[in-house]
């Protein structure tokens, strides 16, 4: 995709299906936008660590966030020092079996790798980084639930709830939100979606989903299209899926797995990365619990309404520039431009310092670092 200046307006040329927004943006909004980018930005500069890192605690996938985002800025300096540093600091986290981490957060190794490998695949052509991002993609596909015994001893074949799906490092459970984080670096770093990992991932994907397609867990989840977190609650709870969302009481008595917003624009995105038809029942069921959902008020279906909302608004963003189309008609007939929505928003948001913090620290959203990434990467996905 590339943007050209017509008058007044963004004039946004697609590329390809799904490539994004069809229509321009207007220009003060574009405008708005980048400004609240470069305040945010301004703000990152000041709490970079000597080392290049921003929040290392968790390894290098916050500071791939922030490399993120400076990359994709208009005229971007590879030599301009904080994204030097943070580009160093990445590179030194490259570990021989193509995974990158640190070495003190076991269990992150997919979550890191797939963040990182994201930030990597937009210099890919700089000397040395194409080799790193070949065995990055390797290093996930390893990861995914594929062939492996899981800890019960038993084979995890495609029958098996862990199959397909990537989790907290390879002996973990699996669950949608590492899946969709491992398509995410597979797509970003061209991957081709006619690949194995994405074909196994639609399998895990689908059964995180409340539709009739999921034919092994969809009697345990609303049938509203939406999406759950995982289809085992634990290593020792294979095969019993969870929602943070909790569980609703249907009409006949029973009770399912209710699914929310996070994890519904997480799935939507990750069927559209695998090309599938804008058709399938799938993807229209997800659209469906979206155009009946729509909302930047909360995380919808998420109980307390600011549990990983900026989570929520990066999935949110992704996800319907992915979808390629401007506006969301919702279930009550009120057309949304969902670029013009997110952008004032995430303004109405942005605290006078330019960071952006979540007060419901759950998911480390209280921390002003991880959440300013999260708030600038949507942002990118209105004027990209």
């Amino acid at each position: 995709m590339r943007i050209n200046w017509l008058g007044t307006a963004v004039v946004v040329l697609l590329v390809g299906a799904a490539a994004g927004p069809a229509l321009a943006l207007d220009k003060a909004h574009y405008d708005k936008a980048k400004a609240t980018i470069a305040k945010g930005l301004a703000y990152l500069k000041t709490t970079q660590e000597p080392s290049g890192a921003w929040t290392p605690r968790p390894g290098p996938a916050v500071t791939a966030m922030v490399a993120t985002v400076l990359l994709d800025q208009p005229g971007v300096d590879l030599k301009s020092p904080e994204l030097a540093k943070a580009l160093a600091y990445i590179q030194s986290k490259v570990h021989p079996n193509g995974g990158i981490y640190s070495d003190d957060t076991p269990g992150l190794e997919n979550y890191n790798t797939s963040i990182c490998l994201s930030a990597l695949a937009r210099i890919s052509s700089e000397p040395g980084i194409g080799p790193i991002i070949q065995h990055a993609q390797d290093y996930l596909r390893h990861l995914q639930w594929s062939d492996q015994v899981d800890p019960a001893g038993h084979k995890v074949d495609k029958n098996h709830p862990f199959y397909g799906g990537a989790g907290y490092g390879r002996s973990g459970r699996p669950d949608l939100s590492n899946t969709q984080m491992m398509i995410q670096g597979l797509h970003d770093s061209g991957l081709d979606c006619n690949d194995p990992a994405f074909q196994r991932a639609l399998v895990f994907i689908t059964r995180c989903q409340g539709t009739p397609a999921n034919k092994m867990l969809g009697d345990k989840i609303v049938p509203d299209g939406g999406f759950i977190y995982s289809t085992s609650a634990g290593k020792d709870k294979i095969g019993v899926p969870t929602s943070p969302a909790g569980t609703v009481t249907m009409e006949d008595g029973t009770t399912r797995l209710a699914t929310y917003g996070s994890m519904t624009y997480a799935g939507f995105k990750s069927y559209l990365y695998a090309k599938l038809n804008r058709n399938d029942p799938r993807v229209q069921a997800a659209l469906g619990w979206i155009e009946h959902h729509y909302t930047l008020d909360r995380n919808p279906g998420l109980g307390p309404k600011d549990q990983g909302l900026y989570y929520y608004y990066l999935t949110f963003a992704r996800a319907l520039h992915a979808w390629g189309e401007p506006t969301i008609t919702t279930a009550d007939g009120v057309k949304h431009d969902w670029r013009v929505e997110l952008i004032d928003k995430l303004a109405s948001l942005q605290r006078p310092d330019g960071s952006w913090v979540n007060n419901a620290d759950r998911w480390m959203e209280g921390d002003p670092n991880l959440v300013t990434a999260y708030a600038l990467l949507a942002l990118d996905e209105t004027v990209n």
